[in-house]
């Protein structure tokens, strides 16, 4: 094996840039999956987003109170129902020395908008036209109201790239990305590492305190435990099975809180071949699936209790969050009539995707053995996360089990994955009423008005189509050195490197 494991490369890339560098306070962030392309139009990861906390700002981000708060931003104004006026900080310059300004704003959400294959476009697709009003303000039109726009804009439809840059890059932008953030781009290994370094030019150098970020993706837990005791990772997100080993470690301690994200599995039915299938045509098989799930079993097997059951694409800390909707309990009887009523064979085979995550493919196992009872035959299929995320937007799955890292607007969690133009759709689901209730919910004002539309689209979506099985809302877990100060615990699982000090 010519590869390094991952706790030698983290040493052998701790030791080389010490050696480089013999002042130089390097942080270690591990990641639970290599992200995909670092190209904020086109990325889709949640361990990407938090890449891009190093390297690219945003118009607005959230604290810890689920607030939005200016970043590039100075502040904001809405000056009619359809229109946002923003005001940005003077003194922005990209990484390549170029300064930033109201034009690269507008040059950036243009490009969210109209990029082929850009994620970012279904987020902020109610844009009407861009006015820049002077060089440190853009009035936004929007085709209709929107309660969610502006928190669109606390992620990557926020972030603002650097147009000489990325004219001169094209589609190749996200392998040298070029934005405004405290650190700049140096060198990724593909499976391996991403290396950032402090950026002399930031507009908020003065809390930034150290010089490289080396973001190492491993995928085991156990292995990104072993890294953070030894001393190679500073900060990563851990399982909570680990827990009782950092909390006898005096060198490290443990940080908890809520999130935002969800899992859930997500069916194929309408992307291509794949969905062609009774499982995919008929919404009484994926029904059975879902019925002979027991999510409070998964909890306490895999999870040590810490995850939530959930039906829908919301955490029960959301004032979104449906009561009248809760998990349905396992009910292997009528998983069993519901495939004899479809129709099919048994053992009915459905095939599953599943990241290469030791979490995941345990939770993989147990729901097979569950299926199994009803009379399902569930193949697991696992696939490197980056690349399973690029299989399922093309369509080849039957059955992928899919994680979320959640937004603060409802409109974040659901449009871009149940609406027929979601760009995140990848099972092609399509159902007019459900385009018509996402629609109005991201125009609608008023909060009571807006929890009823959302209240009417699970039992369609979810308990009439079975499009998804939403499983758990989790806990973030993270390990931390004693040596770092300043970690924040944000509910969207970001590590911000700002203020980070490392002892």
């Amino acid at each position: 094996m010519t590869r390094k494991t991952p706790l030698l490369a983290a040493l052998a890339l701790g030791a080389g840039l010490l050696a480089t560098a013999a002042q130089a306070q390097t942080l270690r962030i591990g990641l639970r999956e290599d992200p995909d392309i670092l190209d904020p139009t086109l990325a889709r990861t949640y361990v990407g987003r938090i890449v891009f906390a190093g390297l690219c700002d945003k118009l607005f981000d959230i604290n810890e109170k689920l607030q939005i708060v200016p970043q590039l931003a100075t502040g904001y104004n809405w000056e009619g129902p359809k229109t946002l006026r923003i005001t940005l900080r003077q003194g922005v310059k990209f990484h390549d020395g170029e300064i930033m300004d109201a034009e690269a704003v507008v040059y950036s959400l243009k490009r969210h908008m109209t990029m082929q294959g850009s994620f970012r476009r279904s987020e902020i697709n109610t844009i009407e036209s861009l006015d820049v009003v002077d060089p440190q303000t853009l009035r936004i039109h929007l085709k209709e109201p929107s309660a969610a726009f502006l928190s669109q804009l606390t992620d990557r439809a926020g972030m603002v790239v650097s147009p000489k840059a990325a004219e001169a890059a094209g589609k190749d932008f996200g392998t040298r990305p070029v934005c405004n953030g405290p650190f700049r781009f140096v060198e990724r290994v593909a499976q391996d590492r991403i290396v950032l370094e402090k950026f002399p030019g930031y507009w908020d150098a003065g809390n930034v305190h150290v010089d490289r970020v080396v973001y190492l993706p491993i995928a085991d837990s156990s292995v990104r435990l072993a890294n953070l005791q030894s001393g190679a990772l500073e900060v990563t997100e851990i399982a909570p099975t680990d827990i009782p080993a950092i909390k006898g470690n005096r060198a490290l301690r443990i940080a908890v809180g809520d999130s935002l994200a969800y899992q859930s599995i997500l069916f194929n039915v309408g992307n291509g071949s794949r969905a062609d299938t009774p499982f995919g045509k008929d919404a009484r098989i994926r029904r059975a699936f879902d019925l002979a799930i027991d999510r409070d079993a998964l909890n306490q097997v895999v999870f040590e209790g810490m995850v939530t059951p959930v039906a829908q694409p919301l955490p029960p800390a959301s004032p979104y969050y449906d009561q009248d909707f809760p998990p349905p309990q396992r009910d292997v009887e009528k998983a069993r009539a519901l495939l004899k009523e479809a129709g099919v064979r048994t053992p009915f085979v459905v095939e599953m995707t599943v990241p290469t995550n030791p979490e995941l493919r345990q939770a993989a196992e147990v729901i097979q053995s569950m299926v199994a009872e009803a009379g399902f035959e569930l193949r697991i299929s696992s696939m490197e996360f980056a690349s399973s995320l690029a299989a399922a937007h093309r369509g080849e799955f039957q059955a992928y089990m899919s994680a979320w890292s959640g937004r603060i607007d409802p409109d974040g969690n659901t449009w871009a994955f149940l609406h027929s133009r979601g760009a995140s759709n990848d099972g092609r689901y399509a159902n007019p009423e459900v385009d018509r209730l996402l629609d109005a919910a991201r125009a609608e004002m008023d909060e009571g008005k807006r929890r009823a539309l959302y209240d009417q689209v699970w039992p369609i979506a979810i308990g009439k189509d079975q499009s998804r099985s939403y499983l758990w809302s989790r806990k973030l877990v993270f390990g931390v050195s004693s040596k770092l100060e300043g970690f924040r615990m944000v509910p969207d699982g970001i590590v911000r490197v700002q203020g980070l000090k490392l002892d």
